[in-house]
């Protein structure tokens, strides 16, 4: 009588933290232990631990009270073991390809942004069962809607642009709020537009001071005392200070106005995640131990028009989801008086 092997299966998580990772790995794990019964490991640190051997085995209890928890309980890292820097650099795809089958792997989920996504493709390549997740708080993950963490960074962005009212109103200034985004402007356009700002710069949409000064002129004409400017890192400007403090500075030394200029960094990825981030993650997570049970492989789990998917890991890495100039949020911001610096 034959038995049907247990399967086994690796998590790990890379790149940079945000919001919902916990969420995610407890959406993968429970799923894969209670409905599948699979064994799971934890890699510690990315792709760190997959070279090193560095795990912990993951039983459901280990799952239990983390769906709230930010950061990561397995750690994380920016390790691209692809990435050819010195000889020994060389051997890191094969002492992964040595560790996964030495642990009777069955599966590798990698959870992570476009540089997960694309290392997860080329360990598809050398013969690896391999899932993704994808995560960002950018929401710059190619083929699919949402990444989980994009709801938390705009939501903290949100409250923050909210509290910069009152102070920008009291003392008929023009306040400046900086948030992430080096390539794509999302977290600035859903802030902004949350949390009514009245200039919103991003990368994908070229700015001009000109139009910037013009549209601050224009609204203290209308009698209006204060202007709230919300913009991504990743907009052009001189690299030797912040794109706030630039921005601030050239108001300033063309308008007789208070600028300031608040970045809100790293708080954007830190903290608990927000109810629709976890709810994203547990989906994801769950759906990605489902896809496991298939033997769905060399894919990433994804959302399209709220529905759950896969897209082949070979289409995703390399290429970045980006704001449209016509997206539907940037046309209604134009309608209503919001400027993108381009008019």
């Amino acid at each position: 009588m034959s038995h049907k092997k247990v399967k086994r299966i690796g998590i790990l998580t890379a790149g940079g933290d945000c919001p919902g990772l916990n969420a995610a790995i407890r959406g993968v794990g429970k799923t894969a232990i209670v409905e599948y019964g699979m064994e799971v490991i934890g890699f510690s640190s990315g792709y760190t631990g997959l070279i090193h051997k560095q795990y912990v085995e993951l039983k459901e209890k280990d799952l239990s009270g983390i769906l709230t928890l930010g950061g990561t309980i397995i750690g994380t890292s920016r390790e691209k073991p692809f990435k050819i820097v010195t000889e020994d650099d060389n051997d890191k795809p094969e002492l992964i390809k040595q560790n996964y089958h030495d642990l009777g792997l069955d599966c590798l989920v990698c959870i992570g942004g476009n540089g997960t996504m694309k290392t997860a493709h080329l360990l598809s390549k050398i013969g690896l069962n391999v899932i993704g997740i994808p995560k960002t708080i950018d929401n710059d993950v190619w083929g699919t809607d949402l990444t989980f963490g994009f709801d938390s960074a705009v939501l903290i962005a949100t409250e923050a642009v909210d509290r910069l009212h009152s102070t920008a109103n009291s003392h008929g200034r023009v306040m400046i709020v900086e948030v992430m985004g080096h390539n794509a402007g999302w977290i600035a356009l859903y802030a902004g537009m949350a949390g009514g700002g009245d200039i919103i710069l991003i990368p994908e949409i070229k700015y001009s001071m000109k139009s910037v000064i013009s549209k601050i002129k224009q609204r203290y004409k209308h009698n209006k005392p204060y202007t709230i400017v919300v913009v991504a890192e990743g907009i052009e400007h001189p690299k030797n200070m912040s794109a706030a403090r630039y921005l601030a500075e050239s108001i300033q030394s063309k308008l007789d106005v208070e600028a300031r200029e608040t970045v809100l960094g790293y708080t954007q990825r830190g903290g608990s995640p927000s109810p629709m981030d976890r709810i994203l993650a547990t989906r994801y997570g769950a759906y990605a131990a489902e896809c496991i049970a298939e033997g769905n492989f060399g894919t990433m789990v994804a959302l399209i028009k709220n529905e759950l998917t896969t897209v082949p890991l070979e289409e995703v890495g390399g290429k970045m989801r980006l704001v449209d100039h016509n997206h539907g949020l940037v046309l209604k911001g134009r309608k209503m008086g919001v400027s993108f610096g381009d008019d």
